[in-house]
């Protein structure tokens, strides 16, 4: 077999089959596939697609290129979670406690940030002293002590994909369908759970802008779980405004924090209510959503899942006590407000406006290695919807320095429109994509 007739095959619009696919997937792990061919082969997929069966046999390959966790002896009914990125989306710090507060294991793997889609590493390390970087042997001990672990993708996990993502970023094949989800659900599948929900984003803040595109993708990760043999679930959520009003690592962990307190914004809350309520169901833990989602507001409420939040930031080496005092939590010495011009309603927020600024001010990653500042970012004052007055607060910028908090106040007057009409508020959710 030969990698160049796997690459015409697929040139040619023919369907590969599984030894094809995995005589490529291991020639792109070890190294003995140079980087020329397999980005050829990725530009035919871009131009030819691949099918549901091409696309489950790539995304197990490459979940079986390297370390896989069998979480399934050491937390069983262990549920996942992933989002595809946005704004101000700190759901998992929320989430996770919760549903762990439910007794549903969770092990979330994560990344860091890159633009406008901030890194829920990123955040987890804002609190002092915490650590991500934990060894498989730490990951299966503390899910069986605690039923919860916050940490970062190794490179064992799907190291193919790892190769095959970084030479896409750089030969223009990143928007294939199939090679997005594979992306995604081979790492899903390599953590270990047997039941993973999706929370895909659409929206000027996320990868996908519309609702018809951000469903497309979500069909075809759940119809790679389902074919995986993952119980898989995928809700098409918005992100047209930034999550909650935070916007920033340690200002998204006060936020999170608030939130798990019983107070936080109503549609964050609202939001990390509903994603809890669809794990305990994917999870096998209740039989429908509407009773996981009365579960998790007792855990919610009652501080069971403030108090498991408190135990994961104990076991992985964090300042606990960020959870009674957040001034604790990294701040800066600079803020100032971007006031309303004129009287009205909030018609648009615009979420990939607000992330380019928030990234500017030193809160994301312009390119990998670029380093961060935790204490920085935006908190909005407004919803899309809300009426507002001349003077009123849009949103509260917290920068490093003078000339970093007037050039974001700058950028922002061009996030935000205001009309005379009213306006609608923006829905949650847009649909769920079931099997």
């Amino acid at each position: 077999m030969r990698a160049v007739d796997i690459i015409i095959r697929k040139r040619d619009g023919e369907e590969l089959t599984a030894e094809e696919i995995g005589f490529l997937v291991k020639g792109i792990a070890s190294g003995d596939i140079p980087d020329y061919q397999i980005a050829a082969w990725a530009m035919a997929v871009l131009w030819r697609g691949m099918t549901i069966r091409e696309t489950v046999d790539l995304t197990l390959a490459m979940a079986g290129s390297g370390q896989q966790l069998d979480l399934e002896k050491w937390a069983p009914g262990a549920v996942d979670k992933h989002s595809t990125g946005g704004v101000g989306d700190k759901t998992t710090l929320v989430v996770g406690p919760i549903v762990a507060a439910c007794g549903v294991p969770v092990v979330k793997m994560s990344g860091r940030g890159l633009g406008i889609s901030g890194g829920t590493i990123d955040k987890w390390e804002s609190i002092p002293g915490f650590r991500t970087d934990l060894s498989r042997g730490e990951i299966l001990r503390q899910v069986k002590e605690i039923g919860l672990v916050a940490c970062t993708q190794t490179a064992e996990l799907a190291p193919a994909d790892g190769r095959l993502y970084a030479l896409r970023d750089v030969t223009g094949t990143v928007p294939s369908l199939p090679l997005i989800a594979s992306s995604v659900m081979s790492k899903k599948i390599a953590s270990g759970a047997r039941a993973i929900v999706l929370d895909v984003k659409a929206g000027s803040g996320a990868f996908m802008e519309t609702v018809a595109e951000a469903s497309t993708l979500a069909r075809w990760m759940v119809r790679i779980g389902c074919g995986a043999g993952r119980r898989t679930v995928a809700l098409v959520s918005g992100m047209f405004q930034p999550l909650g009003f935070a916007v920033g690592n340690a200002l998204e962990v006060r936020e999170a924090i608030e939130t798990l307190r019983g107070a936080g914004p109503k549609d964050f809350r609202g939001h990390c209510l509903t994603i809890a309520a669809v794990m305990l169901q994917t999870g096998g833990r209740v039989r429908h959503a509407r009773l996981g989602r009365a579960l998790a507001e007792e855990k919610l409420n009652g501080g069971d899942a403030l108090a498991k939040f408190r135990a994961l930031v104990r076991a992985q080496g964090g300042d606990e006590r960020v959870c009674d005092d957040l001034s604790l939590l990294p701040a800066t010495p600079c803020r100032g407000i971007l006031a309303v011009e004129k009287a009205g309603f909030i018609a648009e927020a615009n979420a990939g406006k607000i992330g380019l600024a928030s990234v500017r001010l030193g809160a994301g990653r312009a390119k990998k290695g670029d380093t961060i500042d935790p204490a920085v970012g935006i908190v909005l004052s407004v919803k899309v919807g809300d009426r507002v007055r001349r003077g009123d607060s849009l949103c509260e910028v917290h920068a490093a320095t003078p000339e970093g908090l007037s050039q974001a106040q700058d950028e922002l007057k061009g996030a935000f429109r205001i009309v005379r009409e009213k306006v609608k508020p923006l829905p949650l959710f847009y649909r769920t994509i079931r099997r």
